[in-house]
């Protein structure tokens, strides 16, 4: 049997505001592009779909021409939902497009009730753990498998605790089904991976806790969160997100497993790469060096991430920037040498006249302090500004009573 295993769509994302629909159907055709080229018997999709719980309406229509198309290479898919996706509504009418090859696990108490797909060789079960938030799936997840009194009575303990819980009752359906190959899908974080800036955390102090021991002794397990393609064991990975969404994925190669299972279990696993859109550089030096050098050539069409480093801050300097760059999407200024003296805001203000503070603003944003015919333009706004006052006090105002 062969899956295709992918994750982390986030449909209706953008990167710093750049629209990114064009990427992500560049992605989808591509992946059905190899799920028939590849003759993939099952998709499966671990979670994060949408980018938002209530997606746009055009991220919701571009998912179901995905999921349709997909369907219609003969390949059945299974998608379980993530923490930026809505379990009720990616779930709606799940029983419905069940028939049709298309299922939606989203429900906690369903995480043993297994999708049996048979080959040649046998039953594949292929069971679906929706991304479970503690407190909200304490109550809705199946009973302690061990049947203690007091067990089923106990708080589950964070992510690692109700995972538990779920892998626990599937590895006990697997046992009364005579422990056919078993793939499970997860929407989680597991200690060992490598996270990137554009992942929500999931966890209670930034800490996984999800042990990878959790998933032990299923053929494959295909998680989905983290966004670098990743092997935490041979049978335990990461697909990632097709797409890079935030400049820290600069350097990810994007894809999805393919995945082979025979007799015995699990034959093998390979990267199938997703197309690249545009690539994505950082880049960080002087405002004329970015503008000039030809290290830079070969950079003009990617996305562009900028740090200046200019002693002063320059003027212009998106406009000029895009002049060379013209998808530059962010722009930080750290001047080279520039130390801050460790004080607040409030206490380097302490004693300072009006026209002192502005022209500790102007040393703050620029970089360098005004000149002196810039201080004294400062200095006569603020006597302007001074002298209208006094001209033009506020008008008293009476209060009306009925």
């Amino acid at each position: 049997m062969r899956l295709l295993h992918t994750s982390d769509w986030h449909l209706g994302r953008t990167l710093h505001r750049a629209d990114l629909r064009e990427a992500q159907v560049a992605f989808l055709d591509s992946l059905v592009d190899t799920v028939r080229a590849e003759q993939v018997d099952v998709v499966v999709v671990a979670g994060d779909v949408y980018d938002r719980a209530i997606p746009p309406l055009d991220a919701v229509m571009l998912c179901g021409e995905a999921l349709l198309r997909l369907r219609d290479t003969g390949a059945r898919v299974v998608v379980v939902s993530g923490n930026h996706d809505s379990a009720c509504r990616l779930g709606f009418g799940s029983g419905l497009v069940d028939a049709a090859g298309v299922h939606l696990r989203t429900r906690p108490a369903a995480v043993a009730e297994p999708l049996l797909v048979a080959d040649d060789d046998g039953p594949v079960a292929i069971y679906a753990v929706p991304y479970l938030e503690p407190d909200a799936v304490r109550s809705e997840l199946p009973p302690d498998p061990a049947g203690s009194a007091t067990a089923g009575n106990e708080p589950l303990r964070g992510h690692a605790g109700v995972l538990g819980r779920a892998t626990d009752c599937i590895r006990a359906d697997l046992a009364t089904r005579g422990s056919p190959r078993s793939v499970v899908l997860a929407h989680a974080w597991v200690g060992g991976g490598a996270t990137s800036d554009s992942e929500r955390d999931i966890t209670v102090g930034g800490v996984g806790g999800v042990p990878a021991a959790t998933f032990a002794g299923f053929t494959y397990t295909a998680l989905g969160h983290l966004h670098a393609p990743q092997t935490l064991a041979p049978d335990l990975r990461y697909s990632g997100s097709p797409l890079p969404y935030s400049f820290s994925e600069a350097d990810h190669r994007k894809g999805c497993w393919l995945v082979d299972l025979d007799a015995k279990g699990l034959a093998g696993v390979s990267l199938v790469p997703a197309p690249q859109f545009r690539p994505l550089s950082v880049l960080r030096g002087t405002l004329a060096d970015l503008l000039g050098s030809r290290a830079y050539d070969g950079r003009e069409n990617h996305f562009v991430s900028v740090t200046l480093t200019d002693p002063a801050h320059p003027g212009e300097a998106m406009s000029r920037l895009r002049s060379r760059f013209p998808h530059v999407l962010v722009l930080s200024w750290e001047p080279v040498g520039r130390q801050h003296d460790g004080r607040d805001y409030r206490t380097r203000l302490r004693g300072l006249d009006d026209a002192a503070i502005a022209a500790e603003f102007v040393e703050h944003v620029r970089g360098t302090p005004p000149t002196a015919g810039e201080r004294t333009l400062v200095y006569r706004a603020l006597e302007a500004g001074r002298l209208d006052e006094q001209e033009c006090p506020p008008r008293a105002t009476t209060l009306q009573v009925a």
